[in-house]
């Protein structure tokens, strides 16, 4: 029988204790408003299983950063009320994290998770900018009855007063592409990340200091993630989200993050083992920053 910790990362008591800690993991278990395939709600536990067999020294950096102390809270209960209900019970668990000064990072779950975490964050830093890597705009107004679905999950956060950055687009419905002419959001898709050397300049230029960075796991291509509920094609690679998120830790201060729509699939972990690699991947340039 595995003696592994069950936490992110499978870390010792010395390293995931929450008070030491400089990371908070929040797993969010919730996929009410799902509109095609249902299943993100195991995303979390399918992450954090996957996490215990990813490497602690990090290859590119050559360092270990686990040392800063990642604490895994307990799964967030569904509220089943109202996906209005649930948001406010993420944003109220989430903002004890961060006025306890920890980085949060939350693991759906759908996406629609994200907009109580980046109002939890905001209550600590007002001028934030979303860095939102997804296939999706996620700008709808409302979907199917709930301003709070997971394809209305931006349009939540550009209601906090947060700038809105996304990349790797590549699907847009037409009230989005209305909505974003009377907008400041400039999306660079998918394809522009292909055609334009300068993608990742035009990114930095549109983000402000504070940046909290949103990971819809179909952002990237469905070779790289099959295991999500609305894959796209014609998506990022490892090495282009990888690549930006470093140059964003090291030029901007990323204050929070999560990582959202895992879908396991039965019988192999591809997507999650990248989600729990890019996770990590992410702490690490948030602490060689530091």
């Amino acid at each position: 029988m595995s003696t592994t910790p069950d936490n992110f990362l499978g870390l010792e008591p010395k390293f995931s204790d929450y008070k030491s800690s400089q990371f908070a993991v929040l797993p969010i278990p919730y996929d009410s408003t799902t509109s095609f395939l249902p299943g993100t709600r195991h995303g979390p536990a399918a992450i954090i299983k996957a996490s215990q067999q990813v490497e602690l020294f990090d290859e590119e950096l050559e360092a270990e950063f686990y040392r800063a102390g990642a604490a895994t809270q307990d799964p967030l209960t569904p509220e089943m009320a109202s996906p209005e209900a649930m948001h406010e019970s993420i944003f109220k668990t989430a903002r004890k994290v961060v006025k306890d000064g920890k980085f949060l990072l939350g693991l759906g779950g759908e996406h629609g998770v994200s907009s109580g975490l980046i109002k939890a964050v905001m209550t600590k830093h007002k001028k934030l900018s979303v860095l939102q890597i997804d296939a999706h705009l996620d700008l709808r107004d409302q979907y199917e009855g709930t301003q709070y679905s997971h394809a209305s999950v931006m349009r939540r956060v550009h209601d906090h007063g947060a700038t809105i950055v996304p990349i790797g687009i590549r699907n847009v419905c037409a009230e989005e592409h209305k909505f974003l002419r009377t907008s400041t959001i400039d999306p660079i898709t998918a394809r522009q990340t292909m055609c334009d050397d300068n993608w990742i300049d035009r990114a930095l230029d549109s983000l402000s200091d504070k940046v909290y960075v949103t990971i819809d796991i179909d952002g990237f291509d469905p070779a790289f993630a099959p295991g999500t509920g609305t894959p796209e094609p014609g998506g990022l690679d490892w090495y282009q989200v990888t690549s930006l998120l470093r140059i964003v830790a090291a030029e901007k201060t990323i204050v929070g993050a999560d990582v959202v729509e895992v879908m396991p699939i039965p019988g192999q972990a591809v997507t999650e083992f990248l989600a729990a690699r890019l996770a990590y991947k992410l702490m690490c340039y948030v602490q060689a920053r530091r």
